[in-house]
């Protein structure tokens, strides 16, 4: 125990060092988070009528966001199945970050739910009037809380048996990775559940929604790791294997391409045959009797996942620019897709056929944005400790030196690479 707290104490310490631009970057994140807790104080004087929802639009930017997140950590699987299934040695040490990307992000996840209840005390109510298994609403807090104790523990367990220069038992952390695979796929089917189970709205009614929410989260996630890698390379020096970036490039090519023939077939079966939800996808796609907010929305996502995917499967796409640029092209592109694209018009026109258009207010932005900037800040977190472990710069034989100091090997059955005079700046 006294060396559990002692590694606790010190990964403490290391989250407050490095350099300038390590410390400007959590100096903005914090001021961020900030500005969204004063936000969302104002919303819980207010009430929800600080936000844009109203009666006929009830879900809003808060479940757009959810629902995204939800795609990303899961996406964390699309590292553990090469690893853990077909043995890639390339990913074997990031696999870890991929699972810190899921926590961080399932974090995110549960403020999103928080303060769009409104009020914080209604998720007591939530949690003990839980109409469990009928409601798809209990499914969904069983499956996120199981996934977010799932990947504590594996990253738990892998980073401290490193520090601490001792082989992981694998019956400690193997079964976990296995149940955690299925489980990661069970959040976003259960997430796709929640919508595709409201008879009311036509709009989600469809059997193909889950699969896309699965294709596009295994573009989108893989494509935050590319880039969080290369900035891990860049800034901490940290030896990420080409041939690691290309395995996922490849992940993020075929998931996108199968999104996109998804998204394509639903919208020819739809406009086709005039499919009982023509209202709302015709709202989104062109504008319904003179009111059209998202269309320029939509087609942008089109657009950039479209313009993603061709740099993807281009022969230049493997170079490192072109491959940031695609990544970044296409978590915009979802975001809005599986946001604002599929949670508004859902609502758009109600049962009763009135067209009520939704806009974010400002506080409801700036609500979202601190809660963006806790993830990024709890996730640069979890990476600035991880990387000097996984280095062997931060090891429990080292407890008297900094934790920026030192290069002992850590004494594993797989080798870390490092080089001799890189430093753990991020």
């Amino acid at each position: 125990m006294k060396a559990y707290l002692r590694f606790l104490w010190r990964c403490v310490r290391l989250s407050f060092e490095g350099g300038w631009r390590y410390h400007l970057w959590m100096t903005v994140l914090t001021v961020l988070a900030l500005v969204g807790v004063n936000a969302w104080a104002k919303q819980l004087v207010g009430g929800l009528g600080t936000t844009g929802m109203s009666d006929q639009v009830a879900w809003g930017f808060y479940i757009s966001n959810f629902t995204f997140l939800v795609g990303v950590a899961a996406a964390a699987v699309m590292l553990v199945i090469p690893v853990y299934v077909y043995k890639n040695r390339e990913l074997h040490d990031l696999v870890i970050f991929g699972e810190l990307l899921a926590v961080a992000a399932i974090v995110m996840c549960l403020a999103f739910v928080t303060v769009d209840l409104g009020r914080p005390d209604r998720i007591l109510h939530m949690l003990t009037h839980l109409n469990f298994p009928d409601s798809m609403l209990a499914w969904d807090v069983l499956v996120l809380s199981g996934y977010l104790l799932l990947n504590l523990h594996i990253c738990g367990y892998l980073i401290y048996s490193r520090y601490r220069n001792r082989q992981p038992t694998r019956r400690f952390y193997i079964p976990f990775v296995f149940v955690a695979i299925f489980w990661a796929i069970s959040i976003h089917t259960v997430t796709a559940f929640l919508l595709v189970g409201l008879g009311s709205r036509p709009f989600w009614n469809s059997a193909i929604i889950a699969p896309r929410f699965i294709a596009s989260a295994f573009a989108a996630g893989p494509a935050i790791i590319i880039l969080t890698l290369q900035a891990i390379r860049n800034r901490a020096h940290y030896r990420v294997p080409d041939k690691a970036l290309h395995t996922l490039r490849r992940i993020v090519t075929v998931a996108l391409t199968i999104n996109l023939f998804l998204m394509v077939s639903e919208l020819f079966t739809e406009f086709y045959t005039g499919s009982t939800h023509l209202a709302s996808t015709r709202y989104l796609w062109f504008g319904l009797h003179g009111k059209g907010a998202l269309v320029p929305w939509i087609w942008t996502s089109l657009a950039l996942n479209a313009g993603a995917l061709v740099i993807l499967y281009l022969p230049a796409g493997r170079r490192r620019r072109l491959l940031n640029v695609a990544c970044g092209m296409l978590i915009a592109g979802i975001w809005i897709e599986k946001g604002m694209g599929l949670i508004v018009p859902g609502q758009i026109p109600t049962p009763l056929g009135e067209v009520v258009e939704y806009a974010p207010t400002l506080n409801e932005v700036l609500v979202s944005v601190g809660i963006w900037a806790t993830g990024f800040l709890v996730y640069t977190i979890f990476v600035r400790i991880t990387v000097p472990v996984l280095t062997g710069k931060l090891t429990a034989a080292d407890d008297h030196a900094t934790p920026t100091r030192g290069e002992l090997a850590p004494a594993t059955a797989t080798p870390v690479p490092h080089r001799a005079k890189e430093t753990t700046r991020v």
